[in-house]
């Protein structure tokens, strides 16, 4: 283990100790809510690279799909504890501000960052390709039920039935793209220039990950309960919180590494981290809490979105799908999409 991972876990062991002491200690809501955020970054961080580690002895195919499944494991903890607590809405908005905070803000400052410092990038563009048409599939099982309810179609009657039954279609989609992420062409696999020789031994790297993942399950659950005091006190609204704040606490991971990756210009890899983050959470996490939400005795998780959320989504997808499609990008199409992202960001500050 390198000094500077040392240091990042002393670190984190420091803040989550200290998120602990405020969260018992019943402190300010939102002193708490900022270094709970905090312990659930460094936490991030800390699942990543024993991700990375674990999914090194496993190929670069396993690897991009661990670091990409494993590093929403955060973001799973905090929509569990918040659906407990009736957030759904925050849940909602969280999920689609982590597909919208990969695929519009993360690509957009990795293609700036990148851009500027190495000129014009390129890269294969057949896994990106790949990773958008699925996204548009995911896209058409919010958009349906969304429709169906605003409609006041048939289907409207029966939309927890839809609910299930699109989601185990997600769920089939997620299996069929992480097996031909392994195993398929490699024309369109996850290109790997980072996966290298593992560093840790495979004890040490259980252990971390069991050890984070536990601390993620505590942190998330001190998260979620300073949120709505937090909200309160700040005057953020549920769907700013959710879209925004919670989701790039919960995704901080997906986001150095893409940004990291496209400075070193390693585009190939940046896209294949930060668009394969965003179609994780479409066709694994959204519909996964949507069937937990049945058992967990708070609020039931529903594909039905408010019309925003729904144009905002289709928005992204499609701006990100002309970016990539062609292979190359430039600085400034990374800053454009940064400032697609603040300009959605904005519309949703009043809720």
């Amino acid at each position: 283990m390198q000094k500077k991972e040392k240091i990042i876990i002393a670190l984190c062991v420091i803040v989550t100790i200290a998120a602990g002491a405020l969260h018992y200690s019943h402190a300010n809501a939102v002193l708490a809510f900022v270094v709970t955020a905090a312990a659930l970054a460094l936490l991030a961080m800390i699942v990543g690279d024993a991700t990375e580690q674990l999914g090194s002895r496993l190929g670069p195919g396993a690897t991009g799909v661990l670091q990409s499944g494993l590093g929403n494991l955060p973001e799973l903890f905090v929509c569990i504890f918040a659906l407990r607590a009736g957030l759904d809405q925050v849940v909602q908005a969280a999920l689609i501000g982590s597909i919208l905070g990969n695929s519009v803000l993360v690509l957009g400052l990795a293609l700036f960052l990148g851009g500027l410092k190495n000129g014009t990038q390129r890269f294969n563009s057949e896994p990106p390709k790949m990773i958008v048409t699925l996204m548009l599939l995911a896209s058409a099982v919010l958009v349906i039920p969304t429709l169906a309810k605003e409609l006041h179609t048939p289907a409207e009657a029966h939309i927890l039935s839809l609910d299930i039954f699109l989601a185990v279609i997600l769920l089939v989609l997620l299996a069929a793209n992480i097996y031909f992420s392994v195993k398929g062409d490699p024309a369109v696999a996850i290109q790997s220039g980072e996966a290298g020789h593992a560093e840790w031994s495979m004890k040490l790297t259980i252990v971390v990950l069991a050890l984070a993942g536990v601390g993620a399950a505590f942190v998330s659950d001190w998260f979620v309960e300073a949120l709505q005091p937090a909200m309160a006190s700040l005057g953020i609204s549920e769907a700013f919180a959710g879209l925004v704040v919670v989701a790039v606490a919960g995704n901080a991971i997906e986001n150095l590494i893409g940004i990291q990756l496209a400075w070193r210009n390693q585009a190939d890899y940046a896209i294949s981290v930060i668009q394969n983050s965003s179609l994780q959470i479409a066709l694994g996490l959204f519909p996964v809490l949507v069937l937990l939400s049945y058992v967990l005795g708070g609020a039931i998780l529903t594909f039905v979105l408010s019309p925003m959320l729904v144009a905002v989504l289709l928005l992204a997808v499609i701006v990100s799908a002309f970016i990539v499609y062609d292979g190359e990008s430039i600085w400034l199409e990374g800053l454009a999409l940064i400032g697609l992202y603040a300009i959605i960001a904005s519309a949703f500050w009043w809720g």
